[in-house]
């Protein structure tokens, strides 16, 4: 091994210890003669000082460094000073006086700056194109260890579920899916291609069919399919799994948990309701108009259609005699609306093809504002 520990782990405890380190140069200062490199790998950075007194020629050496060098050093782990303690960083209360230095590789000078603020001004096709160097980066080597992270929890709460870990096929023949195939020639058959598999749907029903009985995979799915937010163009993963000998029921028993796990131990979010409230699909399109509503926001839809059907605004007698409806939406705080505003809602409510809005306004006593009040009658508006 050319190192005894990593950038991330040494701390006060580890004080008096020679110890040896390797990794990229990630800062380099020359403060009066002593120069101070910032060391980075994966786990984290450590702070090393050259100085002349100790040893001169590792100091020359330091001297010629540069950023996204490599290099291995041996030194002792000192305390810091107080005043000079970083309590931003794992390995703040420390530093190495160097010794020995050995430069492992060198660096001609990076197309950006691998500094996570400073990376951000450059454009992302140079960081694309330099993609080995973007991945040095902190910010993105936490998101591919989190992923790890994910991955092994999955396998383990899967595993302890009694599933089985199968690889299915990638080349494939062409099967019926939501979106396009990417197609691979064939060498062996001239004018024949396969298919790279959407999702693993068709193996693992013939898994089930076997007797393989539970089945999971972290399953690379490839679609010919414009990007999306939060998926690449061509390919993404998904966990996929299926049961056999089971009811809608247990299915959702065994996913619901995996999904609170995941969120409450990788993420920040919280999760409002458990276990998730469950909505049927009428339900969730009579109630919000939406089949993935958000709801956060109470904002849920009356129907008024058997309530309005026979008063005199026309608008909405000609609505439901063409086998339409009337929903009516509650916006606490709506009556602050402009009339700009409420024209513009009325535009959007008329893109998605609604003959138009009406609106009444309750004012803070009690009292109604809207055009269409004259149509509704006094009894119906008391209502």
């Amino acid at each position: 091994m050319l190192r005894t520990h990593t950038c991330g782990e040494l701390n006060k405890k580890d004080v008096g210890k020679v110890v040896e380190l390797a990794g990229w140069v990630h800062h380099r200062r020359d403060h009066g003669g002593i120069i101070f490199i910032d060391l980075r790998d994966r786990w984290g950075l450590t702070q090393l000082t050259f100085d002349p007194r100790f040893n001169k020629t590792s100091h020359k050496l330091a001297d010629d460094l540069r950023g996204e060098w490599v290099i291995k050093v041996k030194g002792k782990v000192v305390a810091r000073p107080q005043e000079m303690v970083n309590s931003k960083l794992k390995t703040g209360e420390i530093e190495v006086e160097a010794q020995e230095l050995e430069i492992l590789s060198k660096s001609l000078t990076p197309p950006f700056e691998i500094d996570e603020e400073k990376a951000k001004e450059a454009k992302e096709n140079l960081r694309l194109k330099f993609r080995f160097l973007d991945l040095r980066r902190s910010k993105l080597q936490k998101i591919l260890i989190k992923k790890d992270k994910i991955i092994q929890y999955v396998r383990g709460y899967f595993h302890k579920e009694g599933f089985i870990e199968i690889q299915t096929p990638i080349l494939a023949n062409s099967s019926p899916e939501g979106a396009r195939d990417y197609l691979v020639p064939s060498r062996l058959y001239p004018g024949k291609f396969y298919a790279l598999p959407q999702a693993p749907q068709q193996f693992k029903q013939l898994l089930m069919i076997a007797g393989l009985d539970r089945y999971f995979q972290i399953a690379p799915c490839f679609r010919d399919e414009d990007p999306r937010a939060d998926r690449h163009p061509g390919d993404f993963y998904q966990i996929d799994m299926e049961m056999s000998f089971v009811s809608e029921e247990d299915v959702w028993q065994m996913v619901e948990p995996l999904m609170v796990d995941l969120t409450e131990k990788f993420s920040f979010k919280k999760i409002v309701r458990k276990p998730f409230p469950r909505l049927t699909y009428k339900e969730a399109m009579d109630k919000y108009g939406s089949d993935k509503p958000d709801l956060r926001y109470a904002l849920e839809i009356t129907p008024l259609t058997a309530l309005v059907k026979n008063c005199g605004f026309a608008v909405f007698a000609e609505a439901i005699k063409n086998k339409g409806v009337v929903h009516a939406l509650k916006v606490d705080g709506g009556a602050k609306f402009s009339r700009k505003e409420i024209d513009e809602l009325t535009e959007v409510a008329r893109s998605k093809e609604a003959p138009g809005l009406a609106y009444i306004i309750r004012g803070d006593k009690g009292e109604l504002k809207s055009p269409i009040l004259k149509f509704l009658g006094e009894e119906l508006t008391k209502k």
